[in-house]
């Protein structure tokens, strides 16, 4: 129980890693705010499940491209829990196209909600943890952002963005105790990685040292960490969680 009397808020938790990252700091005793689009059916379901277990958890809807609904949640998670000590910027989409198809609408869809919405709530939740003199602000970017990948120039773009906004975050935010690092997955098994065909699937294995996907929980493992006491001296970094795939 690591956590026990932090709150965390990832956005982007309704399901898959989002909600896998949600799980584990609540496991680790954080109460916890979950967060989605309005649309949104799956963050109620998986805020059901949450409370079904005993974890102390809300629900806050809204759209991280919009400073307004951002806000909203940082406030309802401090009215709620009394304090913000941990921020995981997990909210982000693919619309993947080979650049020169790519309309400037996928572009900017992608860049709003994977780094300007990163941003947003970011700055919505230094403001608390400037005032605590501490926190821990931990950026869910990819491979992608590192290497780069084709047919995802939006998608690569925004995530080595992010892992600039992680770097200058760390540096401002130091003097007030306050972390910031990004996790880099590589291929995780989702619903995505199973509908592959065989062929692919190796094609993939075949440049991954440990030889197969990793899980959600691989990546909320290291979220866990980062998360806690233990991370303390750990700011600015970008931890990759590939197998091995960039070295």
């Amino acid at each position: 129980m690591q956590l026990k009397g932090k709150t965390a808020v990832v956005t982007g938790s309704g399901r898959g890693l989002g909600k896998a990252i949600a799980l584990k700091l609540a496991q680790m005793g954080a109460n916890i705010v979950l967060n989605d689009i309005a649309s949104s059916d799956a963050i109620d379901a998986t805020a059901e499940e949450f409370k079904a277990l005993g974890y102390n958890v809300i629900v806050t809807k809204g759209d991280v491209r919009n400073a307004e609904d951002v806000e909203n949640m940082i406030n309802k998670a401090v009215e709620a829990f009394g304090s913000l000590d941990i921020l995981v910027n997990n909210a982000g989409i693919t619309k993947d196209m080979l650049m020169v198809k790519m309309s400037e609408k996928d572009w900017d869809d992608v860049l709003d909600i994977n780094l300007k919405g990163a941003f947003l709530c970011t700055k919505a939740a230094a403001k608390i943890m400037i005032k605590q003199r501490s926190g821990k602000i931990i950026n869910i970017a990819s491979v992608a952002g590192v290497m780069g990948n084709p047919g995802q120039a939006n998608y690569s773009a925004s995530k080595a963005g992010l892992i600039g906004l992680t770097k200058s975050t760390a540096k401002e935010l130091a003097s007030r105790n306050i972390t910031c690092n990004a996790v880099a997955p590589g291929l995780i098994q989702s619903k995505m990685t199973e509908v592959l065909p065989e062929k692919v699937k190796e094609n993939y294995l075949n440049n991954i040292p440990l030889g197969r996907f990793g899980t959600p929980e691989d990546v909320a493992n290291v979220v866990g960490f980062l998360a806690s006491d233990d991370s303390n001296y750990v700011t600015g970094q970008v931890i990759h969680i590939d197998g091995g795939l960039v070295m």
